[in-house]
């Protein structure tokens, strides 16, 4: 078993998340291939700064404009929009392997007959008029309906609908404007051989192990014990669950790993012993200041982080504002190996300005001149980002 340094570990981590040393992601396509790296990357539609799906791509992507996500959702099909690790924002080719859920969303279907007795009409609709959303036609009565997957429409009628045939994969999302969703079917833009693809695992066990997977190779490094990167991954306990890692193991498919001072054993993807040998060869790797989403992969499990890297980080957005400490919207920041603070920034688009309300560092941070000009050059990067041509410190 590899043993590592805490600065080690946490090299190790930022190094496969992309965030430290030279870019290994670039453009569009790079959008791509990070978000097949991690599985999945989690959509909100709150967008302060940018939406968090893109705030991901941006501090890992050289060169990441918000148009090459939404291409890549809406115009190449590269990605579909599903729950993964809650709503997610899911490569194409994995289509097949979400079938299960689907399957368990026509299931739930018998609980609705409400609904059922409108799915022809709405399919009929779209062939005719195309892409929908829950505002543009009304449909009689309402239905307060829950997914297999657990969310509510509410009472609306015709949106419970197209939820529920988005849920079981007769629509995909064609196109978003704002938070509004609009629908469309699936058969226009899911490639044929993957509509018609047979669930790939054989049972639910199988189906569990291979999100796990998934899930470890999102967030780099992960311990064997309850935590929120399994979000999602249907009826997990822990005996299923640390049945899955010993097998994985066993299989030689991940690797166990220790960090000098942390009791706890830590698995890795075995592919990735590459990476750890480069953080063990003490080749430099070039610091990079990034601002970190607030649901971004790399702290899906925040009590890990807390662990590793003494980075204690709470999304404060569902904080009442007398009981918040820093902001509703506030994004770690990393230099180097370390979280170094958080800050809080303002998209005003119309201004095109982006206002940095505050920057809170860390204690033991000295806030030199190369620090401070990494964190400028960051913030300015991030404002051409968000398309603002100023940027503000208020703060100051």
């Amino acid at each position: 078993m590899i043993s590592l340094n805490l600065c080690k570990a946490r090299q190790f981590i930022l190094l496969k998340q992309g965030l430290i040393g030279e870019y290994r992601f670039q453009g569009k396509q790079g959008a791509l291939d990070y978000i097949k790296q991690a599985g999945c990357i989690q959509f909100d539609p709150v967008d302060v700064c940018g939406k968090n799906a893109e705030i991901t791509l941006q501090s890992r992507v050289k060169d990441f404009k918000k148009e090459h996500l939404w291409e890549l959702l809406y115009k190449d099909r590269e990605l579909f929009d599903y729950p993964d690790k809650q709503l997610s924002i899911i490569p194409t080719e994995y289509w097949p392997y979400f079938e299960r859920l689907r399957e368990a969303a026509r299931d739930n279907l018998v609980l609705y007959p409400e609904i059922e007795k409108h799915i022809e009409k709405i399919k009929t609709h779209i062939k005719e008029t195309g892409p929908i959303c829950s505002s543009d036609i009304e449909l009689e009565g309402t239905s307060a309906w829950w997914s297999s997957i657990n969310w509510s429409t509410g009472g609306n009628m015709l949106r419970s609908v197209l939820e529920q045939m988005y849920s079981s994969g007769d629509l995909v999302v064609h196109h978003k404007k704002g938070t509004r969703r609009f629908y469309d079917l699936a058969s226009r833009h899911i490639p044929h051989k993957l509509l018609s693809a047979a669930e790939p695992l054989p049972d639910d066990y199988s189906h569990q192990k291979w999100r796990i997977l998934r899930r470890i190779g999102a967030v780099g490094l992960i311990w064997n014990r309850p935590s929120h990167a399994m979000l999602g991954i249907r009826n997990l306990n822990n005996d299923i669950r640390k049945r899955i890692f010993s097998e994985l193991l066993d299989e030689g498919v991940i690797s166990r790993l220790s960090i000098d001072g942390i009791k706890d054993t830590f698995y890795y993807l075995s592919k990735d012993e590459p990476l750890i040998k480069e953080v063990l060869s003490d080749s430099k790797l070039i610091p990079r200041c990034e601002l970190i989403a607030p649901l971004d992969p790399l702290i899906w499990d925040r009590k890990l982080i807390n662990t590793i890297f003494g980075f204690h980080y709470l999304w404060e957005i569902y904080t009442p504002p007398d009981k918040r400490k820093y902001g509703a919207y506030v994004l770690p920041m990393i230099w180097g190996d370390r979280f170094i603070g958080r800050v809080e920034a303002v998209c005003e688009r119309k201004k095109k300005t982006l206002i940095v309300k505050n920057i809170w560092y860390e204690d033991g941070v000295k806030s030199g001149k190369k620090l401070q000009d990494s964190v400028k050059s960051c913030l300015k990067r991030f404002a051409l980002f968000n398309d603002c041509s100023n940027l503000v410190f208020a703060c100051q």
